[in-house]
C-alpha cells in the first residue's frame, strides 16, 4: 500500500451478469470468451428485436422485496447482491469496527427500478401498495449497508457508473469518506429496449463492437460494484487484499446531439487526456512507454460510435496505438448501460490483479476504419496501467485510468 494516505485503493469486487454470480463467474466467463444474448421472457415486448444478454434465471437475487416498507425493483436487488459480495471480499461485513458516518455509496443505472412501474402500467398485478420510486439504488445498497456517509445514485445514461467511481475517489480524497462502494446496475427494461428498438440501434445476432458487420448493440443485464477506500484506512484496519488502484479521470460533454457523439471526437480525447493526464503527465505524453498496457473501450457496436471511439484512440496513443491491445467488454457481457462503466472497471481490475488479459470475443472481420488491436488469445500483462472509457447520451464523456496495487 505505498503511496499517498488518500491513494484510492480497490479493495472489494463483487459482480452480477449475464456469466452468472460472483467475480469468479466473471473472470472465467472472460476467458471462455463465449456467450449469447437470449429472447427476454415478456408477452409484452411487441418489438423486433427483443433479445438481451440476461442473468441466468438459476442466478437471480431472491430479495430483498422491500426496505423501509418501499418495494424494491430487479435493478436494487441486482445492485445489493452484487454489493454484498463486493463488500464480503473487502473484509467489511457488517462494518464491524468502521465508523459507518465514514462509509458512503456511489452508484448509477440507466433505468433504476423502472421495471416496477412498467409492470403496474400494462396492468400486472402490483406486489406492494407502496409508491416505489424510480431510482433508489444508491438508498437501498446504503440502507442494506448500514452506510451513513453520502450515498448517491447517478444516472446519466450509459457513462454513469464511470461517473460514480469518479464520484467516489472524490470523496475519499476530499476527506467527505474513507470508504465508497460504489458501481452500476442495469435490469431489463420493456420501455429502454422498445426505445433502442424505435431507433434501429439493436442488433439483431449479438454484441459486435468494431466488426464490419455490426448493426448496433445489445443490452445485456447485471450489476458491478467496487469497494473503494483509501490508502490510510485500508492500511490502518489491515486490508487483506489491494487489487488496484484508481490513479485518475477525465470528465469531458460533447454538447453535440441528444443521442450521437460528436464526429471528431474531441471530447472524447479530451477524458482519456485528462485521466492520463491526472495519472501521471508522463504517461499523457507517452502512453506506451509510460506504461498503459490495455484500454477497455466503450465500444457499444453501434457505426458511429466505435469509428470515433477508434480514431480518438489512435489520437491519444500515437504510436502505440497498433500495440496497444483493447478489451472488448460488451461482446461478452452486451451494453450494461448505466453499469457499462463499471463493468468495463472492474474487468481491468481483473486483468491488471491477474496480470492476464483474456481473449476478447472473436467479432469478426474488423471493420477498416476501426483498425484497434482486439486479440483473441490470452496476453500476458507488464505494464502497470489500463485505461478504461465510457460515454452516453447527451455527450457525457468519462475515462478512468487503473492502476496495478503493487506499481
Amino acid at each position: 500500500m505505498s503511496g499517498g494516505a488518500t491513494d484510492v485503493l480497490v479493495t472489494g469486487l463483487g459482480a452480477l451478469s449475464c456469466l452468472g454470480s460472483g467475480t469468479e463467474a466473471l473472470w472465467r466467463g472472460m476467458h471462455t470468451a463465449h456467450s449469447a444474448p437470449t429472447k427476454v421472457p415478456d408477452p409484452l415486448a411487441h418489438m423486433d428485436h427483443p433479445h438481451m444478454y440476461l442473468v441466468p434465471e438459476a442466478d437471480l437475487p431472491t430479495g430483498p422485496e422491500e426496505q423501509d416498507g418501499l418495494p424494491l425493483g430487479r435493478g436494487s436487488q441486482f445492485a445489493i447482491a452484487a454489493a454484498h459480495e463486493a463488500v464480503d471480499s473487502a473484509g467489511l461485513t457488517g462494518l464491524a469496527g468502521v465508523d459507518p458516518r465514514r462509509v458512503a455509496v456511489s452508484i448509477s443505472s440507466g433505468m433504476g427500478d423502472s421495471d416496477l412501474h412498467e409492470r403496474r402500467r400494462a396492468g400486472e398485478p402490483a406486489r406492494h401498495d407502496g409508491w416505489a420510486p424510480a431510482f433508489p439504488v444508491a438508498s437501498a445498497v446504503g440502507g442494506w449497508l448500514g452506510a451513513q456517509g453520502p450515498n448517491t445514485s447517478l444516472t446519466n445514461a450509459c457513462a454513469a457508473s464511470g461517473y460514480a467511481l469518479s464520484v467516489a475517489a472524490d470523496l475519499i480524497r476530499s476527506g467527505e469518506a474513507d470508504v465508497v462502494v460504489a458501481g452500476g446496475t442495469e435490469a431489463y427494461s420493456r420501455v429502454a429496449l422498445a426505445c433502442f428498438n424505435r431507433l434501429g440501434a439493436i442488433d439483431p445476432e449479438r454484441c459486435r463492437p468494431f466488426a464490419a458487420d455490426r448493426r448496433g448493440t445489445i443490452f445485456g443485464e447485471g450489476a458491478a460494484v467496487l469497494v473503494l477506500e483509501s490508502a490510510a484506512h485500508a492500511r490502518e484496519r489491515g486490508a487483506k487484499t489491494v487489487y488496484a488502484r484508481l490513479a485518475g479521470a477525465g470528465w469531458s460533454c460533447d454538447a453535440h446531439h441528444a443521442t450521437a457523439p460528436e464526429p471528431g471526437g474531441e471530447q472524447i480525447e479530451r477524458a482519456m487526456r485528462e485521466a492520463l493526464r491526472e495519472t501521471d503527465p508522463a504517461l499523457e505524453a507517452a502512453p506506451g512507454a509510460g506504461g498503459l498496457g490495455f484500454v477497455v473501450p466503450h465500444g457499444t457496436g453501434t457505426e458511429l460510435n466505435d469509428v470515433v471511439e477508434a480514431r480518438a484512440l489512435a489520437g491519444v496513443l500515437g504510436e502505440a496505438a497498433p500495440r496497444t491491445p483493447l478489451y472488448s467488454v460488451k461482446a461478452l457481457l452486451g451494453h450494461t448501460g448505466g453499469a457499462a462503466g463499471a463493468f468495463a472497471a472492474l474487468a481491468a481490475v481483473l486483468v491488471l490483479h491477474h496480470r492476464t488479459l483474456p481473449p476478447n470475443v472473436p467479432v469478426g472481420r474488423q471493420d477498416p476504419e476501426c483498425e484497434v488491436p482486439l486479440p483473441t488469445e490470452p496476453t500476458p500483462m507488464t505494464a502497470p496501467y489500463g485505461l478504461v472509457n465510457a460515454y452516453a447520451f447527451g455527450g457525457n464523456n468519462v475515462s478512468l485510468v487503473l492502476r496495478e496495487a503493487g506499481a
